[in-house]
């Protein structure tokens, strides 16, 4: 697992001279494109995904998202691909039974409070979801650049710190596909955040807009105030974690930023635990990468658990665009 290049902030020389390889990236969408066929399966599809890579707040957007349709009555299911477990599915992501080594840390912690299905192949997943549950809507964690399962609703999800970085597609870039391309498929942008960049000007011609902020859970907010913390996260962007520990009211003394999805050896905790007892504090670390720790370690790391939150006439927007397309389906 490699940490997001800080070159991919700018445009700059390093960052140019990968463009011509951008260009077999770019050539290999197209071709992927081209050679697909979307097929339409009866229930609904959001898909939550996005345009750059990195930490975007997607998988918290996708949790709020299912608690939000619960409240209006529906009964969603996640599909998701299990970035970094070896299972290919389809199967129901139990997390007493499995773990990030099977499944990827994502799924699994989505697994702790919603209906998780990891499939390889999303197609298989959705059907496996219409066969075999009582699913009534498939939310499709990440996928945007999957062309073989039509989507009905694609959320976008932005880090508004970030935004699209330089603009440029990998490895030159932070993009996964060219700008435009990106915003033709969207039906709703979410930026994470306040708007750093003004990439609320670039959408908002094309595509509606709403705001969404990254809030910590009350009890464990509480469980760190006023406390002495060592913090150490493996996410996209571990500055995001880092600030909401200190916004929290916490003494922040010490910060480690390990790259996504990085897997912690017994060596990287010990270290981790001997420069926390050398500051007299604690170890405080995400859900995520704490999903990822040994068992051993679990009772010795605090977690700071975060949802995504919206104003009212956001959540209303969603749901709106979701009862619109279930009557289609539905008819």
């Amino acid at each position: 697992m490699l940490k997001t290049p800080s070159f991919w902030d700018q445009k700059n020389v390093f960052a140019a001279m990968l463009i011509p390889v951008s260009w077999i990236w770019r050539l290999g969408i197209f071709l992927r494109q081209k050679m697909a066929t979307a097929s339409i399966v009866s229930l609904p599809v959001i898909c939550v995904g996005n345009i750059s890579v990195g930490g975007t707040g997607k998988t918290p957007l996708t949790s709020s998202l299912c608690q939000l349709l619960r409240t209006k009555g529906y009964n969603p299911a996640v599909l998701t691909r299990g970035y970094g477990g070896s299972e290919k599915g389809p199967l129901i992501v139990d997390a007493s039974l499995h773990g990030t080594d099977d499944v990827g840390d994502e799924p699994l912690m989505l697994a702790l409070n919603e209906l998780v299905i990891v499939s390889r192949d999303r197609l298989k997943g959705a059907y496996f979801i219409q066969r075999s549950t009582e699913a009534d809507i498939i939310i499709m964690d990440d996928g945007m650049q999957n062309p073989w399962l039509e989507k009905d609703i694609v959320i976008g999800v932005f880090d508004g710190s970030a935004g699209c970085g330089n603009g440029w597609i990998l490895p030159a870039g932070p993009l996964r596909q060219s700008f435009s391309s990106g915003i033709a498929q969207l039906s709703l942008a979410v930026i994470n955040g306040e708007d750093e960049t003004g990439l609320t000007d670039r959408l908002a011609d094309n595509v509606q807009v709403v705001t969404g902020s990254l809030v910590p859970d009350p009890d464990s907010a509480a469980d760190i105030k006023g406390k002495r913390f060592l913090a150490f996260a493996g996410i996209g962007r571990p500055s995001r974690f880092f600030k909401t520990v200190a916004g929290c009211g916490a003494d922040l003394v010490q910060t480690h930023a390990f790259a996504d999805h990085h897997p912690y050896s017994d060596a990287d905790l010990t270290r981790l635990h001997l420069d926390a007892v050398q500051n007299g504090a604690e170890l405080v670390t995400t859900l995520k990468d704490w999903m990822r720790l040994p068992p051993e370690w679990r009772d010795r790391v605090n977690v700071l658990q975060v949802s995504m939150s919206f104003e009212a006439e956001a959540e209303q927007l969603i749901m709106n665009m979701v009862d619109d397309i279930v009557e289609i389906k539905r008819s």
